[in-house]
């Protein structure tokens, strides 16, 4: 059972930078999927960025597009989302997750272990 930790979110003002971080254990992550979703204050959870276990292959969401960086540390077996010049519509709770796949997906009912969440506030 593999089991995700993120950190990193805050408060932060507009125009700001976080870096969120997501812990992976409890299994092999090999041919595995990395996804971070957001979801803001009564609205449903949004696909942010991907990238796969092993390769370059990354994907975003056309709003954070330039913004935000998805990375990865296969030794720590940890992932990260750098977010850069942020506004007050990036709030929300942000959400690491994997899927058992190797080709990017960008639905929530496709991956297949989640985080607890982290809260991140951009004020204006």
């Amino acid at each position: 059972q593999v089991q995700l930790v993120e950190s990193g979110g805050g408060l932060v003002q507009a125009g700001g930078s976080l870096r969120l971080s997501c812990a992976a254990s409890g299994g092999t992550l090999s041919s595995y999927l990395l996804g971070w979703f957001r979801q803001a204050p009564g609205k449903e959870r949004d696909f942010v960025a991907a990238i796969v276990w092993y390769g370059d292959n990354t994907y975003y969401a056309d709003s954070v597009k330039g913004r935000f960086a998805i990375s990865r540390d296969n030794a720590k077996n940890t992932v990260y989302l750098q977010m850069n010049s942020l506004k007050p519509e990036d709030t929300g709770v942000y959400y690491c997750a994997i899927a058992r796949s190797s080709v990017i997906h960008t639905i929530q009912d496709r991956y297949d272990f989640w985080g607890q969440g982290t809260q991140v506030t951009v004020s204006s």
